[in-house]
């Protein structure tokens, strides 16, 4: 993770001078190795994620010359003195910890007690939070003991993309979306999170998670809060989070008594994809058993009991070995009261806006338009009005969600980052959802490397006449 992101961020912030010029990042691992060391095992892996307009030789002596490295063992306290010494309790100091939550206790029991954190100090924890609400509440009640809450930064780096920032702008800083964002206007919400990747040598992470706590409990959860919440009174952590929270808070369970018509999990068998032969879960080279019932794909038909949004079903799907990598949200409106266009061609198309947060980041609006001919007077097409954010932008390329991330915590903002009040709720409406499963729905639906999942995830939508955007 520090190789593939946190390095690359921190480069990218400094080749734009956004880091504080006295900036010192201490590089803490077990290896005992020296400072050029490890700085020569790294450059590889840090050059494959920074942009090739942005490296330069000299750049990366520049951003290296920030670095000190330290030998500790997370497990005890010996080593945390040293880093002590180093830390002014004048300036302050963030920790990033990439380290399973098993670790993140004792990391911070060291750091109090060799005197690291007296001062300004932050902490940014990567997922996961737990592994359901029970282990969440005791990590939280852990960090708790020696960070305040806003001292703490729960990183989720879909909340760091360009496009999940802009969709903020989008609904409250425009009348003419905002105003058609509810039940009277919306017919249903689409988010799909679909990767072509399996396992890749993490079958002993994965396995014991599942696609839901891995990507429906933070990355959809979270999109979702943000697409269905209501206006903040200020652009503040606090006001973010307390809107989020009525949306998790709101969100109709899934349970015994309908966890079967809303809800689908599957699990990939061999396939093709993209030319390519590839294995089903359980012939992975480092698969151990072959009964395993974690799912690698989830459907959810999900329904947030508000006023807002009242009746609007919001279908959620991802997965792995699915055919490209794609996320995004699509909002489809309803159709006009009246069709006075009936038989021009493209009345039957509805209106959708769709926000693609990747492979390529942007906004685009699907709208029926005349068809420029003079033998066909009324003739209808759809068009789509695409707002590229590359190419309409001068950048030249799309800041990382780390880069943001990284920047706000310099910044003490907590305002892209996840509360603990949001992610227990989080929790505790998919500990629901996972009880449902094994009570009522323990039997998992095969699908073929290469498709778009389980064929039932496909009738969760098409029952109630729709179709995925994809």
């Amino acid at each position: 993770m520090s190789a593939r992101k946190l390095f690359p961020a921190l480069y990218h912030l400094d080749n734009c001078e956004l880091l504080p010029k006295d900036v010192r990042i201490h590089a803490l691992a077990r290896e005992d190795i020296s400072l050029e060391k490890f700085l020569e095992d790294i450059k590889s892996r840090v050059r494959k994620y920074v942009d090739d307009s942005r490296w330069s030789e000299e750049q990366w002596a520049t951003y290296t010359s920030r670095f000190v490295y330290h030998r500790i063992d997370f497990s005890t306290a010996e080593g945390f003195a040293d880093l002590s010494e180093l830390l002014a309790p004048d300036r302050p100091a963030l920790f990033y910890l990439a380290t399973p939550p098993s670790l993140f206790g004792p990391i911070c029991e060291h750091l109090g007690a060799t005197g690291c954190l007296v001062g300004d100090r932050r902490l940014l924890l990567e997922k996961p939070i737990g592994h359901d609400l029970e282990s969440c509440r005791a990590v939280n009640d852990t960090v708790g003991g020696f960070f305040a809450e806003d001292s703490i930064y729960r990183v989720d780096h879909y909340l760091g993309k360009e496009t999940v920032q802009n969709l903020l702008v989008m609904r409250f800083g425009n009348r003419f979306i905002n105003t058609q964002w509810d039940q009277g206007c919306v017919d249903h919400v689409q988010m799909t999170v679909a990767e072509p990747i399996g396992i890749e040598g993490r079958w002993s992470y994965y396995d014991g998670v599942g696609q839901l706590r891995d990507m429906v409990q933070n990355h959809l959860m979270q999109l979702l809060c943000l697409v269905a919440m209501e206006p903040p009174n200020s652009m503040t952590a606090e006001g973010i989070r307390d809107e989020k929270v009525k949306i998790v808070r709101a969100l109709r369970p899934i349970d015994e008594t309908n966890v079967r018509d809303h809800a689908v999990r599957g699990q990939y068998a061999a396939g093709w994809l993209r030319g390519e032969s590839v294995p089903g879960y359980l012939e992975e080279e480092d698969c151990p058993a072959q009964d395993s019932q974690t799912e690698t794909c989830v459907a959810l038909k999900a329904f947030v009991d508000n006023w807002r949004w009242a009746g609007v079903p919001f279908y959620l799907r991802t997965g792995k070995r699915m055919p490209e990598k794609l996320t995004e949200i699509v909002i489809t409106y309803k159709a006009l009261p009246h069709n006075i266009f009936a038989g021009a061609g493209s009345e039957d198309v509805p209106n959708r806006l769709v926000i693609r947060l990747q492979p390529n980041e942007g906004i685009e609006m699907q709208m029926v338009s005349k068809q420029h001919s003079l033998r066909n007077k009324m003739g209808l097409v759809t068009k789509n009005l695409n707002l590229d954010f590359l190419d309409s932008s001068e950048l030249d390329r799309i800041p990382d969600a780390y880069e943001r991330l990284f920047l706000d915590a310099i910044n003490a903002d907590q305002s892209l980052f996840v509360g603990r009040e949001e992610i227990e709720e989080s929790w505790r409406w998919c500990d629901a959802l996972i009880d449902a499963w094994q009570k009522r729905a323990p039997t998992l639906q095969p699908y073929q490397a290469g498709s778009w999942g389980p064929t039932k995830g496909e009738l969760l939508i098409e029952k109630d006449g729709r179709s995925w955007h994809v």
